[in-house]
């Protein structure tokens, strides 16, 4: 169980890095498919495989943008969670972000991680768990930490 209760609109620290201290990030297309997956894992509605997207879009090239838009290219507001300011190293990653619906953290967590490490492990012929663990979360209790959050982490 948990110890964090992620509440909708408080702040939260989300951590985690890859299994053994190995990287996570080996080349700029791994950065570009996690950049990817953090925009596309972050909507209420299930988007199913982005390698299939893929595949029905070759040759398309699309701007990365971190708010979920519906197909109309209107912003939606069914995103799962706000993100402040993210770092990504190769070897793990920091997130600032808000949450937005209920079980937000959970459910986005959840669909990025997997759907990473599968596609990580296909790519790179492996099997098994990418990231140590389950992520790590700390609740951002006062904008003093918030501001050290933003300064120290990234």
């Amino acid at each position: 169980m948990r110890k964090t209760k992620f509440q909708n609109e408080y702040y939260y620290h989300i951590y985690n890095r890859g299994v053994d201290k190995r990287d996570v990030f080996c080349d700029d297309k791994d950065y570009l498919r996690f950049l990817r997956s953090m925009r596309e894992f972050n909507q209420i509605k299930p988007i199913g495989s982005l390698y299939r997207q893929n595949q029905l879009r070759r040759k398309e090239v699309e701007p990365l943008r971190f708010v979920a838009t519906n197909r109309s290219g209107s912003t939606s507001p069914k995103i799962l969670v706000e993100f402040i300011c993210f770092c990504l190293n190769k070897n793990h990653y920091h997130f600032l972000i808000k949450q937005k619906q209920e079980n937000g953290v959970m459910n986005f967590m959840h669909k990025l991680s997997t759907g990473y490490t599968r596609y990580f492990n296909i790519k790179y012929k492996r099997t098994g768990a990418l990231f140590q663990g389950k992520y790590k979360s700390v609740p951002i209790k006062s904008d003093s930490q918030l501001l050290y959050i933003c300064v120290y982490k990234w």
